[in-house]
């Protein structure tokens, strides 16, 4: 009797320390200070360029931004989207590539490789958009500026932490860091695409005149020789006074302003009385409108 007591009481412990070993263990894999604040950050960093990306798609005005401020200044501008989606939206893309990694470097410290890539990348990204809003648009965005010194204190604190390798990984993360920036560059000078770059001066005084001038050009986005009148004014093709005439997809009804125009081909234009179909040149429609065109 006395022995199975021995016995039970050792087993006891034994299992005691067991579950200590446990514990202690699972105390050891708590994320320490340093790893929370760099979530912290990415975490903010979501929120604010989740409502950035809110405002750019909806339209809506920046909250705590009054009418004609640097808000709107950056917002409208070329820079403000990047393959048709807004630049906010490639940001919140970012920190949440970033969230991830550091929430998964817990059990993987390997992962701290690619947060240096990511971090110094969206650094470099960030520091080039700051430079072109105060060099070329002459204003700045306090939400842009936040998310620029979010992004610059994540960077700083992962190379504090100095994980693995860290000295050669952010030499290659400085390399491809600068690639990034210098195709970004390019793109926005319309070298790969016209439409990106800036505006040139005679087209963009004809979009302006189209739209004083009060005339339509009814399209519909499934359209290619919409697509294509679009690309003929290149980075003012925005300024078209475009409608949209589709309600849905092909063969889906007219939207009620074409439908009041009796709209039945695309692209159409109404210029007064005169209604123009089909693919039309600046040269066209300057004439039409009584707009100098220039060759």
């Amino acid at each position: 009797m006395g022995k199975r007591s021995r016995r039970q009481h050792s087993e006891s412990s034994e299992s005691s320390l067991d579950h200590s070993s446990l514990n202690s263990a699972r105390g050891d894999k708590a994320m320490p200070a340093l790893e929370m604040v760099l979530l912290g950050l990415a975490g903010i960093g979501m929120l604010l360029t989740c409502y950035l990306t809110y405002v750019a798609w909806f339209e809506a005005h920046p909250a705590f931004c009054s009418e004609g401020s640097g808000c709107d200044l950056v917002q409208a501008s070329r820079w403000a989207t990047f393959l048709g989606m807004p630049m906010a939206f490639w940001g919140l893309l970012t920190y949440v590539i970033l969230a991830h990694l550091i929430w998964r470097a817990q059990r993987k410290p390997g992962t701290w490789t690619l947060i240096v890539f990511v971090a110094v990348c969206g650094f470099a990204i960030s520091a080039y958009l700051t430079v072109v809003s105060v060099v070329e648009i002459e204003a700045t965005c306090p939400y842009c500026l936040a998310s620029f010194g979010i992004i610059t204190g994540i960077m700083i604190l992962t190379l504090v932490r100095q994980p693995p390798n860290w000295s050669t990984s952010l030499k290659e993360a400085l390399v491809i860091a600068a690639l990034l920036v210098g195709g970004l560059h390019l793109h926005y000078s319309g070298v790969f695409d016209a439409a990106a770059g800036p505006e040139d001066p005679q087209l963009q005084a004809l979009a302006i005149h189209l739209t004083n001038t009060g005339a339509k050009f009814y399209g519909a986005y499934w359209c290619p020789r919409c697509q294509e009148q679009k690309a003929i004014f290149e980075a003012s093709a925005k300024r078209l006074p475009y409608v949209e005439c589709s309600s849905g997809g092909r063969g889906s009804a007219l939207t009620k302003a074409c439908a009041a125009e009796k709209v039945k081909s695309y692209p159409t234009w109404t210029i007064g009385d005169r209604r123009l179909t089909g693919l039309q040149t600046p040269r066209s429609l300057a004439a039409a409108t009584g707009f100098d065109w220039k060759d």
